[in-house]
């Protein structure tokens, strides 16, 4: 049974914490570049980062920030934000991200959870946070990068005022099993969970990236993925840190602007996610494509289709996948150099994890080769979340057990790679048949017109029907379609019941700040006027052709 390669951690056990990382970096590599805002700023290197991250330190402690304090970080993809960030790390205290787009109850929600007295944030954003004042009364100050803000109670001050004219060194008394970081799942079903995440954990979560694309000093590591999201922080900037590498920020990710950003940043190395590959795709093609020093990309989830057509046009060949959740780490990925199955997210790191693929209703375990609930248990200590902030009722229910349930449908071939089939709560059955809502759409988004799309079930209108599948679906700038042409295209391609019923052309899908599709939204709303049946126009499949 194929397993993911042992490795040696770059640094032992009793150093994870961002801290150690950071200070051995600036000793041992103080002049090599660190981070970078845009291709057009200038490189920080590691010891101006630490210099700069041990100031905002002391600028935090004078504001009465120490060990296991929270702080809220409420603020679009900055070089700041990553400073304070490392700031809150050099004291102990834990940094909360709450994505720039919330607001009223979503940011009430998140702010209050945390119960934090500190907000980080801009003059932009602030107004939101003045519109909820009255419900966040444990937030006493608010910390603004620029302009100027009004509150009726909470205290302002500037960010710039923070920076201490001391920049050694702190040497706090910091272990990797303290708390690092709450970050938030997306909340796709409900109210958004605080994920708990130690040091340990967030120093494996990245070195795990590390690993899995090879990094190493001589990278250049690009993201405009937001900076509240783990794909950023740890699986692009910190395993920056841990491989000594240059990590290069953008303020938001641009499909137009992919490669142009490849080329000025020198950059070797991204990440990309969902259908963020066929949004670059979907750009015009240019003579200067492959004009770039691109060479892996970490691809979650990767459609075999669109990575051909991307190594084709961009000469990028080596894509690699990993399959994870915040809350235990990346259990699958892929090995370096092999040849993974269309599909497959990779096979079980085994020398840290043990999982079980089971039914979701009873926890025991399926035969071989079916599908379960992935259920995942860790064999080193702290490599998994410590739970979830606030809600101790949320943590017993996905603990139960005494395995972590990760509420992903999954399959293992004879080999031992681990394929995505949906998530146990879209999942669809139509007709007695279990259909995967994830595997429909990799067909659909094949098709020429379609830049992206959701499918989920709506009901059925006969008995015993249990969902019929629609899909909705987002089109490539100018492109058109024909409804008919699309159920031919996955008539040839999948099997007649998993061919959609209901089909709608949408502007955009509903999505989370993190950019997951709220297919709960979807299905809710279900089939409307706009929403084009293939029953009723009469548009037979190719079986019904031939039984007619």
């Amino acid at each position: 049974m194929l397993t993911y390669p042992h490795f040696t951690p770059h640094f032992p056990k009793d150093r994870w914490t961002l801290p150690a990382i950071l200070e051995h970096q600036a000793a041992v590599r103080p002049d090599r570049p660190c981070l970078s805002w845009t291709d057009a700023g200038p490189a920080h290197s590691f010891s101006e980062v630490n210099g700069i991250a041990n100031r905002l330190a002391r600028g935090f402690a004078k504001r009465g920030v120490g060990k296991g304090d929270f702080v809220v970080l409420f603020l679009p993809n900055c070089l700041e934000y990553v400073f304070a960030w490392y700031g809150l790390s050099k004291l102990g205290a834990v940094e909360v991200t709450v994505g720039d787009s919330y607001k009223g109850d979503f940011l009430r929600h998140q702010t209050a959870l945390s119960k934090a007295k500190i907000v980080v944030t801009t003059a932009e954003l602030a107004p939101r946070l003045a519109d909820i004042e009255d419900a966040l009364p444990h937030v006493e100050h608010c910390i603004l990068l620029d302009g100027e803000a009004d509150f009726r109670r909470i205290t302002v001050s500037r960010f710039s005022d923070l920076y201490d004219d001391e920049a050694g060194n702190l040497g706090t008394a910091l272990t990797p099993r303290d708390l690092a970081a709450v970050l938030f799942t997306s909340g796709t079903t409900g109210l958004s969970k605080g994920v708990l995440m130690s040091h340990s954990q967030f120093y494996f979560f990245a070195e795990e990236d590390v690993q899995l694309v090879g990094l190493t000093e001589d990278d250049v590591y690009m993201t405009g993925f937001p900076l509240f999201h783990g794909n950023a922080q740890f699986l692009t900037v910190y395993p920056c840190l841990i491989a000594g590498a240059h990590c290069v920020l953008y303020p938001r990710f641009s499909a137009s602007d992919f490669i142009g950003r490849a080329r000025r940043s020198g950059a070797t190395v991204c990440n990309l996610l969902g259908s963020t590959m066929a949004f670059i795709l979907a750009q015009p093609p240019q003579p200067d494509d492959r004009e770039h020093r691109l060479s892996r990309i970490y691809a979650a989830p990767l459609s075999p289709d669109l990575a051909g057509t991307f190594t084709e046009r961009f000469g990028v060949s080596e894509f690699v996948d990993g399959f994870g959740q915040t809350e235990i780490s990346n259990v699958f990925q892929t090995p370096r150099g092999a040849t993974r199955p269309p599909g497959a997210s990779g096979v079980l790191m085994d020398q840290w994890f043990e999982i079980r693929l089971a039914d979701p209703e009873t926890d025991e375990e399926v035969p071989e080769g079916e599908v379960g609930e992935l259920l995942v248990r860790h064999k080193a200590p702290n490599i998994m979340c410590e739970g979830y902030l606030g809600m101790p009722e949320k943590t017993v229910e996905t603990w139960r057990n005494l395995w972590f349930h990760t509420g992903d449908a999954m399959r293992r071939d004879a080999e031992g790679w681990y394929y995505f089939v949906d998530r146990v709560k879209d999942a669809l059955r139509r007709r007695g048949e279990n259909i995967s809502s994830f595997e429909v759409e990799s067909v659909v988004r094949t098709h020429p017109a379609v830049a992206e799309c959701a499918v989920v079930g709506v009901k059925a209108d006969e008995e015993g029907g249990e969902n019929e599948v629609m899909a909705c679906v987002v089109l490539n700038p100018g492109a058109t379609l024909s409804f008919e042409d699309l159920v031919r295209w996955c008539d040839a391609r999948m099997p007649a019941f998993m061919v959609p019923r209901f089909i709608e052309v949408v502007d955009e899908l509903p999505r989370t700040p993190s950019q997951k599709i709220r297919k709960k939204d979807l299905r809710d709303r279900g089939v409307t006027d706009a929403t084009w049946d293939r029953v009723r126009s009469g548009c037979a499949l190719e079986g019904e052709r031939k039984r007619a």
